[in-house]
């Protein structure tokens, strides 16, 4: 009989929790789900209802918002977002990697000092240094042009990759590496045919995070962008909704959703390395 009640018990439990993460569930992905069914609504019927379901289906939103406004379809926004994204993506990975490299297996004068600099830099607000950052490449002419984003990005500008590659390092034996200079390798042979192989998947993360961050970014490229042919995707959506007296939402909610797309992707494609890569980081003895 107790043995009964203790099974019953057990299924009530289980059944409430499931309950409660289907319904923790469909709170989380409703604002998404919204974009998407408002994207096929019309205007009138859009901040009327909270209802997934469109009264009246409009067909044309993805169309005609992909047309853009102005001379520039949305098409220019997105390849001017992948232009700079992917520079920058692509030399975070490389500068923040050589420069934790340095941190997590070399000796060298005043390491820890600079260590925790860099790791101080972290706490710093970014809208600290907007204003010497702007006035230093406004100096060198790189206003209105992708440079501020990419040229920081070869020098390991980000600290909390550097600190969580790191981490990862300092988990892998350094036997692997003994191993490799007693077999003739250098430093950089170490560190390319070793180590990357092995950070693979916290290689993986920071690309993922850069890629989001950078494609989401809206701040920054309306600080240092100020000709529409070069608008990201962030700034050619404000854009749209700025530029006309009646802004047609729908349009907005199907351009909304066709700029998530490649985060989307690159997310979900990677997310085997990801999870792996989040998991292990400062976890490995």
């Amino acid at each position: 009989m107790k043995a009964k009640n203790s099974q019953n018990n057990d299924i009530i439990r289980k059944v409430f929790i499931y309950v409660f993460l289907v319904a923790f569930g469909i709170f989380m992905i409703y604002p998404l789900l919204w974009v998407f069914a408002s994207s096929f609504k019309s205007n009138d019927e859009i901040f009327k209802s909270i209802s997934l379901i469109p009264k009246h289906i409009v067909t044309n939103s993805y169309f005609e918002g992909w047309k853009g406004t102005g001379q520039y379809s949305f098409g220019t926004f997105i390849l001017n977002s992948i232009t700079l994204v992917v520079p920058v993506v692509v030399f975070t990975a490389i500068s923040s990697t050589i420069v934790a490299y340095g941190f997590a297996r070399f000796e060298f004068p005043l390491k820890t000092i600079l260590f925790t600099l860099m790791i101080s830099t972290m706490m710093l607000p970014g809208t600290a240094v907007l204003i010497p950052r702007y006035i230093l490449f406004n100096w060198l002419g790189w206003i209105n042009t992708y440079k501020p984003f990419i040229v920081p990005a070869l020098f390991g500008t980000t600290p909390f990759f550097i600190f969580m590659m790191v981490q990862f390092l300092r988990g892998l034996p350094k036997e692997l590496e003994e191993s490799a200079t007693i077999d003739g390798c250098n430093s950089f042979q170490i560190l390319m045919k070793i180590l990357i192989p092995l950070c693979k998947p916290a290689i993986i993360s920071m690309c993922i995070f850069q890629f989001i961050w950078t494609w989401n970014d809206f701040f920054n490229p309306l600080i240092y962008i100020n000709s529409v042919e070069k608008y990201t995707v962030s700034l050619g959506l404000n854009m749209t909704i700025d530029g006309t007296s009646v802004v047609n939402w729908n349009q907005i909610m199907a351009m909304t959703i066709i700029s998530m797309i490649p985060s989307i992707i690159i997310f979900f494609s990677a997310q085997k390395y990801f999870v792996e890569g989040i998991a292990t980081t400062g976890l490995k003895n």
